[in-house]
């Protein structure tokens, strides 16, 4: 007999679903046996927050949901970061937690939390499944909620007493095709009509121009208009390389030499933005003038309230766009003496031989070991802002970094997703001790999935973003640093390898090592962040005037 969490499991199937990742408890049992008896995997984790991060990385990698499980109650709760992670990054992803029985309560409250409510803020739909019946249909809205624009996190809970309850087979919902409209053509007329007239166009990449369906109209309307291009910190890597009209990527708000270009700009034509990033440039009422281009209308900031809106599918919109302006822009190029210059101070000290090593130096020689689709997975903290600035990307979601909730812990569970995905190419993790350390134990995961990944572990024993602010505005130095264990015997304790680089001529050889020997292999280094006061206040402060 057929039972409600047959049908869950099923219906995932259905999905296309081939991985589970989580902590699954006492009210999934039943659907851990219908797993079993399945063609989905179940990857266990060490904590249901990583199990969320894997998940989410999925649906930002593939577009389609990843999923994960956990129990009720204290289990379900730890989905919350990871909830907010895809939420706010707008990563689709399905999340199953178990409940108690709803037809009885033999247990009276003992752990029962209303995650239902608890979740609403952080996910598109969240629902409680009453009904074994109704699964095929659930699980089918669910996919399509959480892949439609803007994509993000959903939420289904199965209590346990609907999970066991015997049920006459469902048939699935079919899957159809959803076509997402192009742009209005009175919207691409005015928008064309701005763009012709401009005297110093720019284009911007924001994080939804990331998005697997979009890269290939993004790539020619580049082309075809000429037109220089800067990024998001998440829109990095939209536009393949060869174009030579990549001006930067925007890691600070404001002063940064990329801002040199935007701040001169008359009209910048925004693609893909969304303000849950930090702010690339910050709108005033001096201009620029600009064209938001997206899946979905702009949500109007202080800093961002565009003049104009192209709203529909990415890619065919931006065809139809070209179409209306290709060879009429005679300073389509107007900005681009800037950009030699840009692009220099950004590779500024970037062979520097100091030691410790300076962030540019790291990055350089992270870029020197990593192929062009290689993926480079960030945790959070101070050398986000110098992968942003200075690690060009010639691929699409090869720097997977998270600019909207910039959450600790991210980074080593998003780069085992990106190796599960892609086996063939070469993943590496950056995280800092204090990131790391807050998901540290997945490297049992990755070393029990056999996966080839490379965690590189910056250490300066400190939360050092919030250390580097603190001494920026003047407090004392205080309650930010902390002691770290022996990471190479660490990581040699769950199975894996482990190195420390001793010297900087090491760096570049010791991660290439890594790599060619396999398998998961763990790679400190301490890093040198007297940079960040010299050029991210200092240097900017005296060479670019901020926005008045």
């Amino acid at each position: 007999m057929t039972k409600g969490s047959d049908l869950l499991v099923a219906a995932l199937e259905h999905e296309g679903v081939d991985r589970i990742f989580g902590v699954p408890g006492e009210e999934n049992l039943d659907v851990v046996e219908s797993l079993r008896n399945s063609s989905i995997e179940l990857v266990l984790t060490r904590h249901e927050q990583a199990a969320a991060f894997m998940a989410a990385t999925h649906g930002r990698l593939t577009g389609r949901p990843g999923v994960c499980i956990s129990t009720l109650g204290p289990g379900a709760l730890n989905f919350s970061t990871g909830a907010a992670y895809a939420h706010l990054g707008a990563m689709p992803m399905i999340m199953i937690t178990g409940q108690k029985a709803i037809m009885r309560s033999r247990q009276a409250r003992f752990q029962i939390v209303d995650v239902i409510a608890a979740m609403r803020p952080v996910t598109k739909a969240a629902r409680q499944i009453v009904s074994a019946a109704s699964i095929p249909t659930l699980v089918r809205e669910a996919f399509r909620v959480a892949m439609e624009e803007r994509p993000g996190p959903v939420l289904l809970e199965l209590p346990e007493d609907i999970a066991a309850n015997p049920v006459e087979p469902v048939a699935m919902v079919p899957i159809h095709p959803i076509d997402i409209p192009v742009a209005h053509r009175v919207a691409l007329d005015r928008a064309a009509e701005m763009i012709v007239v401009a005297e110093r166009p720019l284009i911007m990449m924001g994080a939804a121009a990331s998005r697997p369906r979009a890269t290939s109209g993004i790539a020619s309307f580049v082309t075809r208009t000429g037109i220089p291009f800067f990024t998001t910190q998440m829109g990095k890597g939209t536009v393949p390389g060869g174009t030579n009209l990549y001006m930067g990527t925007a890691a600070l708000s404001e002063r940064d030499y990329v801002h040199e270009a935007i701040d001169k700009a008359d009209l910048i034509i925004a693609i893909g933005h969304d303000t849950v990033e930090k702010p690339p440039f910050i709108m005033g009422p001096q201009g620029p003038k600009v064209i938001h281009v997206s899946y979905t209308p702009a949500t109007v900031e202080q800093v961002y309230f565009p003049n104009a809106e192209l709203v529909g599918d990415v890619g065919p919109s931006l065809e139809l766009l070209a179409d209306r302006v290709e060879g009429k822009l005679p300073n389509a190029g107007a900005l681009l003496p800037l950009r030699e210059n840009i692009l220099a101070h950004i590779a500024d000290r970037a062979n520097e031989d100091r030691w410790p090593p300076t962030p540019q130096r790291l990055v350089h020689d992270v870029r020197k070991v990593m192929p062009a689709d290689g993926i480079v997975a960030l945790d959070n903290g101070m050398y986000k802002i110098w992968f942003a600035r200075n690690y060009r990307t010639i691929v699409a979601n090869t720097l997977l970094l998270d600019n909207a909730l910039a959450t600790m812990g991210a980074g080593l569970p998003s780069a085992m997703m990106a190796a599960l995905l892609h086996p063939q190419r070469r993943v590496m993790a950056v995280c800092g001790d204090g990131g790391f350390m807050m998901n540290s134990q997945e490297m049992e995961t990755a070393v029990r999935l056999k996966l080839n990944l490379v965690v590189l572990i910056l250490e300066d024993n400190a939360y050092g973003m919030i250390r580097w602010k603190q001494a920026v505005d003047d407090f004392p130095d205080f309650g930010l640093s902390f002691g770290n264990p022996d990471f190479v015997r660490y990581a040699e304790a769950y199975g894996a390898k482990g190195s420390r680089v001793g010297a900087i001529a090491d760096l570049a050889p010791t991660l290439e090592a890594a790599f060619q020997g396999g398998g998961v292999h763990l790679v400190v280094v301490p890093i040198d962040y007297s940079e960040n006061i010299r050029v991210l206040v200092d240097e900017l402060k005296a060479r670019v005037p901020a926005a008045e």
